[in-house]
């Protein structure tokens, strides 16, 4: 249909079809106003109207709605109108990619587009094709820092309200992994003109790993914009994609689609769910589908690959990379995703040099200059190594309770692997880092990931150590234990798993092995599980990815382990495990849960009808009502409601909380214990529970406050001041097999302090277990003693009673090297060097009594 046919068949829509205003046809287009814009534009363009800009929009309407080829016929036309117009140059290249231009015909518009560039005629440029000079050099490799100062940053000090200059910025950081800076140039550009859906959908993207809330709200923003925004459309196609809301999904996709039928991310994310749902053939001829219209487009492969590999399927994802890469060998997006799914394959040799590779091509890329900076202080980590498991730590910690890593990680390999019936065929890797940084860039690329402990990447384990986390750090056992189960669960299914599945078996698993680990029922859960706080299982994968705060994502956890806790309980741990074997063989989660245990819907059901029971029976004496009761009550209205309100569980906590503040610790005590009698206590910091042991502390009840210490240990994995309480009241009482005990569990959460150590190895003595003392006094040694001659004749002592003499004489000589008139140590040694003999007379009287520190 020729074009005033067309104006004519159109001419009714919103009156503004024959309008000649540029601005006019701009916003249309801006506001998804797709067609009309491209009418507009192409009336101005058929008269002859000496303005580019024109031609521009004309092009930017076909091109989005996938008209290639006539996005092509009007390049041919304009170019020769304006030959040195690099924007123009850079939209035909994009049209004759799509139009099926051989490599010949795209290299000869790109070393047009170059002549023109090296032209001195870029200097007088204008600053659109300042803007698309920056962009063609990026798209070449260029380093991007040069870009930035050539270009954008010309472009904005020249005219800091041109909002282009702060898009091709923003898009760059983007690319290159800097999201600070791409967060903080598209808040400028907001400040410019926030009408732009590109800032809003830019904005979404800088803040999608970092703040969940601000890129949910960009992205709505953007789509209010213009509905019909294509980039902010793939990107919510994505976010469905990782939630596991694949028909959500595909409206985004559909959306896109009926845009333009040729779009070829959208047709790349088709492919992605196809392979999520175990539909292989119909995957190859969606990825056939993304290719149709650029066959040699590597942003396809890399698209796809991406995806796979946020879902943990790193081979897949590695594989696609590889298919990106022969398309296009210097594709440095498909080059550093290789690198990263490698490294977490455990392919560490090729993975870094690679990563490496891409940080000397690109030194702008943030991501691969964070993980090049690091492996330089991996390279200085010990290496602890059996068959089956490679543990690299800091050489001092690996000391200190390296061997205590590798007893957990051996035992958790026994339990887990039987009960679940597989054997990973490939060691282990597991890298535990001191500072949380180190750990946050080996494991997403960046600083932050604050709130994690662990990752587990399938046979890759990161973790952050006791010496990143503060005064009272994470059990690190219980970390250690939850990310080999994921080890064994990820093994099991091949990776093909859904988050809350993986997740939930793992919580599961730690309560399983230790009470105290794990997430467990509080007044906050109660609440949340009662209300509607509660995700449906089939939407539960999504809750970790956009949980409204920290202690959402928490209850998503502890949800995750109820829905395995029931299907376990209700079904038996083999449906479990048989569930595990159909997502292995490729089977969606809703199949295999379908011919396991019964359908979606009706696990919905059946777990949101359990987790009320379990939520109803914590404190079921208690009335948890919050009606009427008063924000900040004074003591008086307190008192008052109280009377009124004898078992109200707010009330009892805010009047103990108040009787604590004015240390009236008996009336303190009087509502704590009522809290008690209503079921309500748990092992949460500062909770009532260990509110009370400060209680009787101040009253001076021992009994009672070690009963109640006893207690939080029992409900708690990380309650490392009640341990310490518990063994300073132990050691008291003598009762060191209790401090040998409590300081085991010490060490589990904090073993790089003395305290734990000293307090173990005390007990080992007193108890006579020469053989338990070695570990904690060989630790000790490496922590700076204050006397170092005791410490190293102690574990020469206990080396000595365990039968291992030739490492005892090591450790004597070494108090003897700090303590020559040592007595004690002298007579070991003799012991030591004739076991046979024993000395007829005393020792020189010239000699020391005790030792020597000269």
């Amino acid at each position: 249909m020729a074009w005033p046919l067309l104006l004519i068949a159109l001419g009714s829509i919103n009156g503004l079809l024959f309008a000649s205003d540029l601005d006019t046809a701009e916003q249309l287009f801006r506001e998804g106003k797709y067609t009309e814009s491209e009418v507009a534009s192409a009336a101005q363009v058929e008269l002859g109207i000496w303005n580019e800009r024109w031609t521009r929009v004309l092009m930017r309407c076909q091109l989005v709605q996938g008209k290639y080829a006539e996005a092509l016929a009007v390049y041919e036309n304009a170019v020769k109108r304006y030959p040195t117009s690099v924007t123009l140059r850079m939209m035909g290249i994009d049209a004759l990619r799509h139009s099926g231009g051989t490599p010949e015909q795209i290299e000869l518009e790109n070393a047009r587009t170059f002549q023109l560039l090296q032209s001195s005629t870029l200097r007088y440029a204008s600053r659109d094709n300042l803007i698309a000079a920056g962009r063609y050099f990026t798209a070449q490799g260029e380093d991007a820092r040069d870009i930035l100062e050539l270009f954008y940053d010309r472009v904005r000090d020249s005219d800091p309200n041109y909002l282009e200059a702060y898009i091709a910025t923003a898009e760059l950081a983007l690319e290159k992994g800097d999201f600070k800076v791409a967060g903080d140039t598209l808040q400028a550009a907001e400040r410019v003109d926030a009408s732009d859906p590109r800032t809003a959908y830019l904005l979404a993207r800088s803040f999608e790993s970092s703040d969940s809330s601000i890129a949910d709200a960009s992205l709505k923003r953007a789509l209010s914009i213009n509905p019909n925004h294509v980039p902010s459309l793939l990107f919510q196609a994505e976010s469905a994609i990782d939630r596991e809301q694949y028909e959500a999904a595909e409206r985004s996709i559909s959306a896109v689609l009926k845009i333009n039928a040729k779009q070829p991310e959208a047709w790349a994310l088709r492919a992605v769910i196809a392979h999520l749902r175990g539909e292989y053939d119909q995957e190859k001829e969606l990825r056939s589908k993304a290719l149709e219209t650029w066959n040699r487009n590597p942003q396809v492969d890399s698209l796809i690959g991406v995806k796979l590999s946020q879902k943990y399927r790193f081979a897949e994802g590695a594989e696609y990379q590889r298919r990106a890469l022969t398309m296009d060998p210097g594709y440095l997006p498909a080059q550093f995703q290789l690198a990263q799914d490698l490294l977490r394959l455990g392919e560490n040799d090729i993975g870094w040099q690679m990563a490496s590779g891409v940080a000397e091509s690109d030194p702008y890329n943030v991501v691969a200059h964070n993980l090049t900076t690091l492996k330089d202080r991996l390279n200085g980590f010990s290496v602890l190594e059996t068959e089956d498991m490679i543990v690299r730590m800091d050489p001092d910690e690996a000391r200190i309770y390296g061997g205590a890593v590798m007893e957990l990680l051996r035992e958790a390999r026994s339990v887990l692997c039987q009960k679940y019936e597989i054997q990973p065929d490939a060691p282990i890797a597991v890298e535990i880092f001191p500072e949380q940084n180190d750990f946050a860039i080996r494991t997403f690329g960046l600083p932050g990931g604050d709130g994690y402990l662990g990752v587990c990447f399938g046979r890759v384990i990161t973790a952050n150590s006791p010496a990143s986390q503060g005064e009272r750090p994470s059990n690190w056992k219980s970390v250690l234990w939850h990310e080999f189960c994921h080890v064994v669960t990820l093994e099991k299914t091949k990776n093909r798993m859904p988050r809350w599945l993986s997740e939930g078996i793992s919580v599961y698993e730690e309560r399983a092995h230790d009470a105290s680990w794990g997430e467990s029922m509080t007044p906050t859960y109660r609440k949340m599980m009662l209300g509607d706080e509660l995700t449906p299982v089939s939407q539960l994968s999504g809750a970790f990815l956009s949980p409204k705060s920290p202690m959402h994502l928490q209850f998503a956890y502890y949800e995750s382990s109820l829905v395995v806790e029931f299907i376990i309980e209700k079904y038996g741990i083999e449906a479990l495990r048989k569930i595990l074997v159909d997502l292995g063989d490729g089977m969606d989660i809703k199949d295999a849960l379908g011919r396991n245990v019964g359908s979606t819907a009706k696990l919905d059901s059946e777990f949101a009808e359990h987790a009320k029971t379990l939520a109803n029976a914590f404190g079921a004496k208690a009335d948890w009502s919050r009606d009427g009761f008063p924000e900040r009550p004074s003591q008086q209205q307190l008192t008052d409601w109280l009377k009124t309100h004898p078992h109200n569980y707010w009330a009892l906590t805010t009047a103990a909380e108040m009787a604590i503040a004015a240390k009236q610790y008996e009336l303190a005590a009087d509502y704590l214990k009522q809290l008690d009698e209503l079921g309500t206590f748990t092992g949460e910091q500062n909770g009532p529970l260990e509110r009370l042991s400060i209680v009787y502390r101040q009253l001076g009840q021992v009994d009672a406050e070690r009963n109640t210490l006893s207690r939080i240990i029992n409900h708690s994995s990380d309650a490392l001041p009640s341990l310490n309480r518990l063994i300073e009241l132990s050691k008291a009482s003598k009762d060191w097999k209790q401090v040998a005990n409590y300081s085991d569990q010490v060490l589990a959460i904090q073993p790089l302090l003395p305290g734990g150590h000293q307090s173990l190895a005390e007990a080992a003595e007193q108890l006579d277990q020469p053989a338990r003392a070695i570990n904690p006094l060989t630790a000790l040694t490496y922590m700076q003693p204050v006397d170092p001659a005791g410490l190293h004749y102690r574990l020469a002592k206990a080396l000595a009673d365990s039968d291992q003499s030739d490492q005892a004489k090591h450790h004597v000589l070494i108090a003897l090297d700090e303590a020559p008139r040592y007595r004690d140590a002298h007579q070991l040694l003799l012991q030591l060097v004739h076991p046979d003999e024993t000395p007829s007379e005393p020792l020189s009287a010239g000699m020391a009594t005790d030792k020597d520190t000269q």
